[in-house]
């Protein structure tokens, strides 16, 4: 009886967490322009942009948007966040060692610094760096807390968002960053403000774009990642693209499409 009751409730759980998932995208609009920007660059991928005041969801390819991929250096955005909240590192300045190769995959990784230039750098050694200071069970609290996609971080603290099995869907994507951008996520205001700083690329006068890029399996066949958000005229538009990557030369083409996404939908 009481096995039976605990199937019961397993079920209606799941069946519950379903119907929010999709409960939460009902408001998808599927645009024809980004379908065509990604039609004519010979891409297969998803753009997924979350109009924030307007709770809707407007972009290319939902089914993909839904699917849950492998973070890669996107997971850089929590991991900061979740360095500053168990105090790992005392703030985004404070040197972390470079343990890495002594010939790293990128020159510039080679060295010992902070995380603020290490995210604009897409440092891979010191942010597993910073994993292992916060170990295994803080990382694994911290994403249930946060809700960050699948939550599963396996065994191994240094590699789980590179190779699995962590995944998150681009519409996840969205939905964790604009939290972000609110400072809504359940971690002090002053560490989301830190991070959202570190994550600023580019400004206008009436605009601010946030990003961050991720390769699964870089340079190699794997999945590629924009995401962020745009702050304009007061308004939150967070966004994610993710492509399949074929080729090193297919790394320029996540900002390229993910900015004319954003062109076409009149947001940046």
């Amino acid at each position: 009886m009481r096995r039976n009751i605990l199937m019961i409730v397993t079920f209606f759980s799941i069946f519950l967490a379903t119907f929010a998932m999709f409960a939460d995208v009902s408001g998808w609009e599927e645009s024809a322009k980004v379908g065509r920007i990604f039609k004519s660059a010979r891409v297969s991928g998803t753009f997924v942009l979350y109009d924030v005041a307007a709770q809707k969801y407007i972009g290319h390819d939902r089914i993909r948007a839904e699917e849950r991929f492998i973070p890669a250096s996107t997971f850089k955005i929590p991991n900061t966040l979740i360095g500053l909240s168990t105090g790992a590192v005392k703030s985004v300045d404070e040197v972390l060692p470079y343990k890495g190769q002594p010939n790293p995959f990128i020159k510039a990784w080679g060295k010992d610094m902070g995380l603020r230039e290490a995210i604009g750098l897409s440092n891979v050694p010191i942010y597993q760096e910073l994993a292992r200071r916060i170990g295994l069970e803080r990382m694994r609290e911290s994403l249930e807390r946060m809700d960050y996609g699948n939550k599963e971080i396996g065994t191994s603290v240094d590699t789980f968002w590179l190779k699995g099995p962590l995944k998150i869907s681009a519409i996840e994507q969205t939905q964790f960053l604009a939290r972000l951008a609110q400072s809504a996520l359940p971690v002090s205001h002053d560490f989301q403000r830190s991070v959202q700083e570190i994550c600023l690329l580019e400004k206008g006068s009436t605009w601010k774009l946030y990003g961050k890029t991720g390769w699964e399996n870089a340079p190699g066949q794997g999945v590629g990642w924009w995401v962020g958000w745009v702050q304009k005229d007061g308004h939150i538009y967070a966004f994610a693209l993710n492509m399949d990557m074929q080729k090193e030369s297919d790394g320029n083409k996540r900002i390229e499409l993910g900015k004319a996404s954003l062109k076409t939908l009149e947001i940046f």
